[in-house]
């Protein structure tokens, strides 16, 4: 069982650029470990657009080789905290990982984006889509989506997180203006007070598939 909650706030860069920030925390019955994910797809409200075109990308060979620090500084897209249960954690009062986001285009020529969570050794690549119509229907338009590759570790093994914290935007200088990832749009007929919407898809390895959604507002710049 999964709950969601979003939070979007100004990235302090320009007018309106901001940071989406998604906080998933699993339950499994018997409480015990939740199961680890084959597939998740982050989905985004209408009212905001992306603009990976605007930042610099990092390879997966240079995150395998060198280690996230070798990527260039503003291909940093975003990050989080991992929280794994305390019978998957080496050690049992260290339960947290650190997540890093990065800019990417893959090498099948898709823009997205790299997960990369050093600590545990896991480096997930996501492609941005529209989304399809059933979607667009209920109030989105891009979707991150986050394919686990296939690994030799079978399913019961796999490390899941009982809580995921993740977030999206970032800004950068170019040639002397301030350019945000993440923007907030206006639609027809909204309202710049109007609640968003999020969601996450997900498929685990045990079988089960589930959307959880979320309603956020944007917070108010300070």
């Amino acid at each position: 069982m999964d709950e969601l909650t979003v939070e979007v706030t100004p990235d302090g860069g320009t007018r309106n650029g901001v940071r989406v920030a998604f906080d998933r925390v699993s339950t499994s019955e018997p409480a015990g470990p939740p199961p680890a994910a084959r597939r998740f797809v982050f989905l985004f409200d209408e009212a905001l657009r992306f603009r990976p075109e605007a930042f610099p990308t990092c390879d997966r060979a240079t995150v395998e080789e060198r280690g996230v620090a070798a990527c260039p500084p503003d291909s940093v897209i975003g990050g989080g905290t991992g929280h794994l249960h305390p019978d998957d954690a080496q050690d049992p009062e260290a339960t947290t990982v650190d997540v890093y986001v990065l800019n990417a285009r893959h090498d099948n020529g898709l823009r997205g984006a790299l997960v990369a969570i050093p600590e545990i050794g896991s480096l997930l690549e996501l492609t941005w889509e529209p989304v399809t119509r059933a979607y667009r229907e209920r109030g989105y338009r891009w979707a991150l989506d986050e394919i686990l590759p296939p690994s030799d570790t079978p399913p019961e093994e796999r490390l899941g997180t009982v809580r995921f914290e993740i977030d999206f935007g970032a800004t950068r200088q170019v040639r002397g203006r301030a350019v945000s990832f993440a923007e907030t749009t206006g639609r027809a007929g909204g309202h710049p007070a109007a609640a968003l919407r999020f969601g996450q898809w997900a498929e685990f390895v045990t079988g089960q598939i589930g959307l959880t959604e979320t309603l956020a507002r944007l917070r108010p710049r300070s």
